[in-house]
C-alpha cells in the first residue's frame, strides 16, 4: 500500500529541537550557613577542587564532612547539594550525566548526546523521554536509518503519539515505504485520531489498480471515521453503493450528508430520488432474488444479498451475516470479498472479534489484504 500520501504526511511531521532541562539539578555553589566548621571546612575545600577541576578529589572531600558524626539535617542538605554541584559540573554519577546530556544537546552536540545514551543507561537514568531526545538527534545529524533502528530497538511499536510521528518522518526521509505504513498504522491503532485515519485511507486509496467495490470499501471507512467532510466524497460514495446495486446503503449516505449539512441543492435532491426508488425496487424484488441467488451454482448472489441487507442498517445485521454465510458455504468466486463482506456484518452486528478473525482471513489477492487490515485496524479501535 503506498505512500505517496504517507509520505506526503510524514513531511508535516516537524522535529522539536526546543532546549531541554534536567530537573532537580543545582547548578549553582550551595550555600553553606549554619554548618558546623568539621563539615564547613572539607566543603570549603570540595568547592576550591571542584572550581580547579580536581573532581575525584573534591568529591573525597564531601566523603569526609559526610562522615562528620551526628549531621544536622541541614548539614545533609548542603552535602547533598555540594555533591550534585560537584556531578553536575564533572559531569559525573547520575544527575550529572543527565546534565552533561541536556547539555550537549542544547549546544547542538547531537554526536555526543547519542553517545550520552550509553552513559544514562549504565547510570539508571534512560526513561523514555531521553531515548525520544537520542533519537531526535540521530534524526538532527541526518543518520535516518539510524533514527529509525534506534526507534524500533528501544520502542517497537510501543512509542507514543511522537515517538511514531519522528520514526514516520525518519522513514520518510530514508525512503522506507514500510516503516512510514507501519508508523502511520500504529498513530492510527493508539491515538484513534481523524487526522491519522485520513493519511492512512488517502494512502490506500492511491493504490493502483483498486476495484470500485474496493473504493467504496476506503469510503465506507472514511465514512465511519469522520473523515468524510466534502460533498463530493459524500456523493462519490452514494454513486458508487448505487452504481454496485447498495440503493438503500446510498440513501443512508445522503441522508447522513443532508443532516451533516454538507449535502443541499437539486443535485442531492435527484440523487436521494433515484436511490430511493431503488431501494423501494430492490425491497420489492427481495424474495425473487433471494430464490434466484439460493439457485445459483456459487456464492456470490448470496453474498451480495447480504452485502445489500447490511446496508439496510441497524436491525438488519443479523440476516446479512447469515445470507453471507450460506454464501461462504455454497462457495464464492471471491471468498477474499466474501471474509470482508462478513466481518463488516460482525462488527456492525457488535460482534467484533469474530469480525477481526475474518478480515484476517481474507489474505490471497494483495489489494483485498489492503482492505481487509484497514478493516481489521478499524474494528480493533472502534
Amino acid at each position: 500500500m503506498l505512500s505517496k500520501v504517507i509520505r506526503a504526511a510524514a513531511t508535516a511531521f516537524a522535529i522539536g529541537t526546543a532546549a531541554i532541562a534536567v530537573a532537580g539539578i543545582a547548578l549553582t555553589v550551595p550555600a553553606q550557613a549554619a554548618v558546623r566548621s568539621a563539615v564547613g571546612k572539607p566543603l570549603n575545600e570540595a568547592k576550591s577542587l571542584a572550581a580547579s577541576g580536581s573532581y575525584s578529589a573534591a568529591l573525597a572531600r564531601v566523603s569526609a564532612a559526610e562522615a562528620v558524626p551526628n549531621l544536622t539535617p541541614e548539614e545533609r542538605s548542603v552535602i547533598s547539594a555540594m555533591r550534585q554541584y560537584i556531578e553536575v559540573k564533572s559531569g559525573t554519577g547520575s544527575l550529572g550525566v543527565k546534565a552533561k546530556f541536556a547539555n550537549d544537546y542544547n549546544a547542538k552536540r547531537y554526536r555526543d548526546v547519542i553517545n550520552d545514551g550509553e552513559l544514562l543507561r549504565k547510570n539508571g537514568g534512560l526513561d523514555a523521554s531521553s531515548m525520544q531526545i537520542i533519537a531526535q538527534a540521530y534524526y538532527l545529524l541526518g543518520d535516518y536509518h539510524g533514527c529509525s533502528r534506534y526507534i524500533m530497538n528501544n520502542f517497537g511499536n510501543g512509542g507514543g503519539e511522537e515517538v511514531m510521528k519522528l520514526q514516520m518522518r525518519c522513514a520518510y526521509e530514508s525512503q522506507d515505504n514500510e516503516s512510514m505504513r507501519t508508523a502511520l498504522e500504529t498513530l492510527v491503532a493508539r491515538t484513534n485520531k481523524p487526522e491519522y485515519w485520513s493519511q492512512l485511507l488517502n494512502a490506500a486509496q492511491s493504490t493502483k489498480g483498486l476495484s470500485d467495490h474496493q473504493t467504496l470499501d476506503i469510503y465506507r471507512l472514511k465514512l465511519l471515521t469522520g473523515t468524510i467532510t466534502k460533498a463530493d466524497d459524500y456523493n462519490l460514495l452514494a454513486q458508487l453503493a448505487l452504481q454496485l446495486g447498495f440503493a438503500a446503503e446510498a440513501q443512508a449516505v445522503i441522508e447522513k450528508g443532508i443532516a451533516a449539512k454538507v449535502l443541499s441543492g437539486d443535485r442531492t435532491t435527484r440523487l436521494l430520488t433515484m436511490a430511493q426508488k431503488q431501494a423501494g425496487a430492490n425491497a420489492a424484488k427481495s424474495a425473487a432474488a433471494l430464490a434466484a441467488a439460493n439457485a445459483s451454482p456459487n456464492g456470490d448472489a448470496l453474498v451480495k444479498l447480504g452485502e445489500d441487507t447490511w446496508g439496510q442498517g441497524q436491525g438488519h445485521y443479523p440476516d446479512a451475516i447469515k445470507l453471507i454465510q450460506q454464501g461462504l458455504q455454497k462457495g464464492p468466486t471471491d471468498k477474499d470479498n466474501a471474509l470482508i463482506r462478513l466481518g463488516v456484518a460482525y462488527y456492525s452486528a457488535g460482534q467484533k472479534d469474530q469480525a477481526v478473525r475474518s478480515f484476517e482471513k481474507a489474505d490471497g489477492d494483495a489489494k483485498q489484504k489492503i482492505i481487509a487490515h484497514l478493516w481489521a485496524i478499524f474494528a480493533r479501535t472502534h
